[in-house]
């Protein structure tokens, strides 16, 4: 126990003992014990004893401490406080009260000085030992308190997350006072799953305001996951949520106000369409392109939206596109690439075929919903309801025979005749090749916005789209079919977009 142990004893006045160990890298324990001369082996023994059991109410946490008792005295230090001298003489100690004793037999004077040296080694190991336990114990405490000081950091971090979703809810009175009661005045539009109010708040700023229908199927905390999960979401081509207002039957969706409502009320109005001139379209086409890339890959999460279309898109002051109607999103894991459903949601006609048909999901179906919106924006024809010489067919079908006719220019929409040629062709070329029907030959987002920033990239040719001209009649009603039972029972899925209403939306029942 003891790396050095220096002893002076041999007679009756020498019952003494001192030594010292390592306990600590830094720190050596330096002890002392002794009895009174008259004390006998085993009555030294039981003194010293005693006044070890004394150590924990004395000295419990010191450095150093001294125990004196009426027949004997210990003490240690992690300072050298005594000099051994040459002949072995004992610093003197405290004075001690001789204690008669009776009964005991006394040793010869060689026997004794063995048998005093032999306890007090023992004492003398047995103090430093619980020295070195009680100093142990002080280090361990130490770490207790600072794992609760990590732990309770993490509570508060808990805490902090929960507070931050508490901090995104408005009081409903709040709400009602900046719609005015929700007046018809201040009605911005009424889509399938609830009405867009304009709203303004105390302190001035403009919002819009989505009062999902009562009837909605989606509990509390779902709703308030899907609220959390869409204002993590920050990008300029994005609606930027600002909170929600959840209270008794009522949901609102806060959002922040978009003065130019959606694209679709001018790319498809024969008199708004006049003010999208070709360089805001491609603006349009280009904003919408950075919005997905950052869904896809350069936000925190990875994110399918699974129904972007023309009136999901909302223009600011400046006709500047921001996605909107995150209430069909997928989450998807950072490094997952797709996934299948049973349940299809999304709009006909920007539907991927191999999603709508098959469930297959994955970010390359919001790439063909985009080639379908590059479509929509260059001729200024709905998709679904496109007509040429009064023959029905779908926009896709058209383009693509037309393009291997040489003929694509006949798509374009008569007021961008004045607009860049090149762009335009571009713009189609890379459209194609969005709506490619082998899955594998669709470009990432990452790659069209590179292709519509840089015109040192050349295009591929395209090869055979993939379009639903070929879904039965049959299959169509089974999906409007589902389509009316899911709104009524589905609502709350959809925010703030302002809905087509001649549009066939699909929303899938079970949680995401």
């Amino acid at each position: 126990m003891f790396s050095s142990i220096t002893k002076t004893c041999g007679g009756s006045l020498r019952k003494f003992a001192t030594g010292t160990s390592a306990v600590l890298p830094f720190d050596t324990i330096y002890a002392l014990s002794q009895c009174t001369p008259d004390l006998s082996q085993l009555q030294c023994t039981s003194c010293l004893d005693d006044s070890i059991t004394q150590i924990p109410i004395c000295c419990n946490g010191k450095r150093g401490g001294r125990v004196v008792g009426r027949s004997c005295n210990l003490r240690f230090e992690i300072y050298s406080f005594y000099n051994v001298t040459a002949d072995g003489q004992p610093p003197s100690p405290p004075p001690l009260s001789p204690t008669p004793t009776n009964g005991t037999t006394r040793l010869r004077p060689g026997e004794e000085g063995n048998s005093s040296r032999n306890i007090i080694i023992i004492v003398v190991s047995t103090i430093v030992s619980l020295i070195f336990i009680i100093l142990l114990c002080i280090c361990i405490l130490s770490g207790v308190r600072k794992s609760k000081k990590i732990v309770g950091k993490a509570d508060e971090a808990v805490e902090d997350e929960i507070q931050s979703a508490e901090a995104l809810q408005y009081d409903f009175s709040t709400i009602r006072v900046a719609t005015s009661n929700f007046s018809e005045i201040n009605k911005l539009g009424q889509g399938g799953f609830g009405a867009v109010y304009k709203g303004k708040l105390a302190n001035g700023q403009e919002i819009a305001v989505k009062r999902l229908s009562m009837n909605s199927g989606q509990g509390d905390p779902e709703f308030k996951n899907e609220v959390q999960l869409v204002a993590k979401l920050q990008h300029r081509n994005l609606v930027r949520l600002h909170g929600f207002c959840l209270e008794k039957m009522e949901r609102l969706l806060v959002y922040e106000f978009v003065p130019n409502s959606s694209l679709d009320n001018f790319l498809f109005d024969p008199i708004k369409c006049t003010q999208l001139d070709w360089e805001k379209r491609y603006k349009i086409i280009e904003g919408v392109a950075r919005g997905l890339l950052y869904l896809h890959e350069d936000s925190r999460l990875r994110i399918i939206h699974r129904d972007l279309k023309t009136s999901n898109i909302l223009l600011d002051a400046e006709m500047k596109p921001k996605i909107s109607d995150f209430g069909m999103a997928r989450l998807f894991g950072m490094d997952q690439t797709q996934d299948a459903t049973s349940r299809i949601v999304g709009t006909y006609g920007y539907m991927a075929p191999e999603y709508a048909m098959h469930g297959q999901l994955s970010v390359k179906t919001d790439v063909f919903s985009f080639g379908v919106l590059v479509l929509e924006i260059v001729s200024g024809q709905k998709n679904n309801s496109f007509r040429h010489q009064d023959n029905a067919i779908d926009l896709i079908n058209y383009t693509w025979r037309s393009w291997r006719e040489g003929t694509v220019m006949n798509i374009v929409d008569p007021n961008l005749m004045e607009g860049s040629r090149a762009e335009i062709m571009r713009c189609i070329h890379l459209a194609l090749l969005c709506l490619q029907k082998n899955v594998a030959q669709r470009p990432t987002m990452a790659s069209i916005v590179l292709m519509l920033t840089s015109y040192s990239v050349s295009l591929p040719a395209p090869s055979r789209v993939g379009f639903m001209h070929s879904v039965s009649q049959s299959d169509m009603s089974s999906l409007q079919d589902f389509n009316s039972r899911s709104i009524k029972s589905h609502q709350s899925r959809h925010d703030a977009s302002l809905a087509s209403n001649n549009e066939v939306s699909l929303t899938e029942l079970d949680p995401r």
